[in-house]
């Protein structure tokens, strides 16, 4: 196979584009493949060094509280469609997929020009502007959860899950005890996106001394922007602070509760293995999306929310300190997770490629 696929802007639409690649590659070995990014955003760096091969273009998204910047994102975007023609037809793909982000306009768009077969992967539960655009000419859409169904054309729309949801299943775990940690007393793992939250660093940068007596472990993920900022924190012993984790997913699956936001990527990593959490959604994201995703999982007992403005010290250690002490509430928790989990989530979208393109 020969195939484009094009996502950008933040993991949760990289790492499921990763994952679909992944799964490509599984089926069909000496398949080729081009990722379509953007030239400053994460993908530029994460993409290559996966041994991927990477193309960037330069896009911005749209401004909603500024409309006049958006003339000069209008340019932008001529130019990446006219660019995108010509990589498209350099390369001749036998599909073109979209994970996300506003880089997959121009692609796509020049994609249906071109007329070649267009798949889309939505994570989050209501879509994102350019997913809206692109649902009129894709061939099929595969949605990360069943009420993103609704959005879009019926005849084309897959429920499949997010392709994250394999990837961890099949992962080798990574111990606690290699970073340190006691085999034997429970794993907290704190995580706020990618990059990193200022507001939650303020926050946790309170509560981490908080944890000094309590009877379990924690592990800060600070986003590489913020990890200079833990440097006068008071670290308890049973508290490790890193920047960055690459097998981050490979640790879940050795840990007892997810401290996270509320992306796409997290819930279907956390439900494929039914680990609790509790969510945090970002209040910063496009139609409050997280929140919804969260939401979701706790009307099911998967997880529990606190939003970002209730996130304190009292209130974060009063939640562990109720799913720890009551094993009955914990293992509701883990069972509803579970039964929320889609567990061949690639497979499914690998399958619905392959009948496009034939």
């Amino acid at each position: 196979m020969r195939a484009i696929i094009v996502a950008g802007g933040t993991g949760g639409h990289i790492y499921p584009a990763v994952a679909i690649i992944n799964k490509i590659k599984d089926k069909e070995p000496n398949s080729e493949i081009l990722y379509i990014g953007t030239t400053d955003r994460m993908e530029k760096d994460i993409i290559p060094k996966m041994g991927i091969k990477f193309v960037g273009i330069e896009m911005t998204g749209l401004n909603r509280k500024n409309i006049f910047s958006n003339i000069t994102v209008l340019k932008k975007y001529r130019k990446a469609l006219k660019e995108a023609k010509k990589i498209i037809e350099d390369f001749k793909p036998d599909v073109v997929i979209g994970a996300g982000g506003y880089i997959t306009a121009p692609v796509l768009y020049a994609s249906k020009k071109l007329k070649y077969p267009i798949l889309i992967h939505e994570q989050n539960s209501i879509p994102g502007v350019s997913n809206k655009f692109i649902a009129s000419f894709a061939d099929r859409i595969c949605v990360s959860l069943p009420n993103s169904v609704n959005y879009f054309p019926k005849n084309k729309t897959i429920y499949t899950g997010n392709p994250r949801s394999e990837e961890i299943i099949y992962k080798k775990i990574f111990f606690k005890t290699e970073l340190g940690f006691k085999e034997d007393k429970k794993l907290v793992v704190f995580v706020m996106g990618s990059l990193g939250s200022l507001t939650m660093t303020e926050k946790l940068k309170e509560l981490i001394p908080a944890f000094k007596d309590k009877n379990y472990q924690v592990l800060v993920i600070t986003g590489n922007n913020y990890y200079e900022s833990y440097k006068d924190v008071e670290i308890p012993e049973n508290v490790k602070i890193v920047p960055f984790l690459d097998n981050l997913i490979n640790l879940l699956k050795d840990t007892d509760l997810l401290v996270s936001r509320a992306g796409a990527s997290t819930i279907a990593e956390i439900t494929a293995i039914g680990l609790p959490a509790i969510l945090v959604p970002s209040p910063y994201v496009t139609n409050n999306h997280q929140y919804k995703n969260a939401k979701d999982l706790e009307d099911q007992g998967a997880c529990c929310i606190v939003t970002e403005e209730e996130f304190s010290k009292e209130k974060l250690l009063e939640v562990i300190d109720n799913l720890f002490c009551n094993e009955e509430i914990y293992s509701k928790m883990k069972e509803s997770s579970k039964k929320l989990g889609i567990n061949d989530s690639a497979t499914r979208i690998y399958n619905e490629i392959r009948k496009i393109i034939r």
